[in-house]
């Protein structure tokens, strides 16, 4: 063989292996119209009732059908509830659990005695006594570990589509308003949530619980896992998607939280910048799949009560070691506190400080503010209404060089 028919020879199997190598690239883009259409799900999932000693009327555990996994459907266990005596339509819930969890009974009675319908699904392939649930679908793969498995056969493909299934589930129910369904979802439930709203336009509300998107930028077992991760990156970070959320949102959270710091919760509050967005930040509550909070109940109510939440922060401004927040709302306050960090390590590990804040009145506007701490590195200010708290921004102080 000559000289120049190896030279085409060479060129020819160079062109081969980039064809080949163009082939197997995923395509991201078409990966996000996929996931994108999930909020256009209408499907009412068939169910059937469970039996169980402790179920109820109003209270009862179903079956539902769930997304296909490897082209065969699935199975969801869920608790489903209504409030007993209702009289005309009531608004509803999505509950969405957190990593480890399963559908929690106890989570959709506390919101059904609050006047809403209510879902809770188990969304790890269990039943309520997280036992496998024959037919189910996958178990979650550590922190987005199936990212090179087919779109819909991938945890998050189908915990969303399940969600989304819920959803329509409850919208159908006679007894329930399907304009006024929300979702609720603590810590891997948060993360689904912050996903979901950015998916699927309907939620009349949202409260995310701890988690956020930016996973991959959070300095711990996220980061690590999430470092080399494109798929997570470019398809399911609900940070590409959060600014298309309109819904009301309450991110509710505590400063102590190791699994998801102050900072990377303030960018997904401030990436979800098209929508009337609060904080909470309860210093000291502690993370785990929580049952009852005032502040979802205060929040959920005004919005599908109002069509907006009962307080609305207006500014918060730092400056001349002063933070100063003002917020609008009908409902009288009581108080204000001022929490603030030292150090400058994650936000988990720092000493939190509370200390008295001035609160003052105008009509409807109260101003909270306080004179900050020397050699704090962070701080919000905490406003009460009775047992219900909202938070300021969140602030970061950089230090000050020597």
């Amino acid at each position: 063989m000559n000289r120049d028919a190896i030279l085409l020879l060479s060129t020819l199997c160079l062109f081969a292996t980039d064809l080949l190598a163009a082939e197997k690239k995923p395509d991201y883009a078409a990966m996000r119209t996929e996931v994108e259409a999930i909020g256009h799900l209408t499907e009412v999932p068939e169910y059937e009732v469970v039996d169980r000693p402790n179920a109820s009327p109003n209270l009862r555990p179903i079956i539902y059908t769930g997304a296909d996994y490897q082209g065969k459907p699935t199975k969801v266990f869920a608790w489903l509830g209504v409030p007993e005596n209702t009289k005309g339509k009531v608004p509803g819930v999505v509950l969405v659990h957190g990593g480890g969890g399963t559908a929690f009974k106890d989570w959709v009675a506390n919101w059904n005695s609050q006047g809403y319908a209510a879902i809770s699904m188990s969304l790890e392939g269990h039943d309520d006594k997280k036992a496998k649930l024959p037919g189910a679908g996958p178990e979650r793969p550590g922190v987005y570990g199936d990212d090179t498995a087919p779109l819909k056969d991938q945890w998050m493909y189908q915990v969303i589509t399940n969600t989304t299934l819920a959803a329509n589930l409850l919208r159908s129910l006679p007894e329930v308003d399907p304009d006024k369904i929300g979702i609720n979802g603590c810590s891997w439930g948060g993360i689904i949530t912050a996903t979901a709203i950015g998916i699927d336009p309907r939620y009349a509300f949202a409260i995310p619980v701890y988690g956020c998107g930016g996973l991959d930028s959070i300095p711990n077992h996220y980061s690590k896992a999430l470092a080399k991760n494109d798929t997570y990156k470019k398809v399911w970070d609900s940070h590409l998607r959060l600014d298309r959320a309109r819904m009301p949102i309450l991110w509710h959270s505590w400063p102590q939280d190791m699994h998801f710091p102050m900072p990377s919760l303030a960018l997904s509050r401030n990436t979800a910048k098209n929508s009337e967005s609060l904080l909470c930040l309860v210093s000291k509550m502690g993370h785990g799949n929580l049952k009852q909070r005032p502040e979802w109940f205060a929040f959920a109510d005004s919005v599908v009560k109002d069509g907006h939440p009962w307080i609305r922060e207006k500014s918060t401004t730092l400056e001349n070691g002063k933070i100063q927040a003002i917020f609008e709302t009908k409902t009288p306050l009581d108080s204000a506190t001022l929490f603030s960090s030292t150090g400058d390590g994650p936000t988990c590990d720092r000493e939190w400080i509370e200390s008295p804040a001035h609160l003052r009145n105008n009509l409807n506007t109260w101003t909270a503010e306080a004179d900050i701490p020397e050699g704090s590195t962070a701080c919000y200010l905490n406003v009460n209404a009775g047992p219900v708290a909202i938070s300021s921004d969140y602030m970061e102080i950089p230090l000050t060089p020597l």
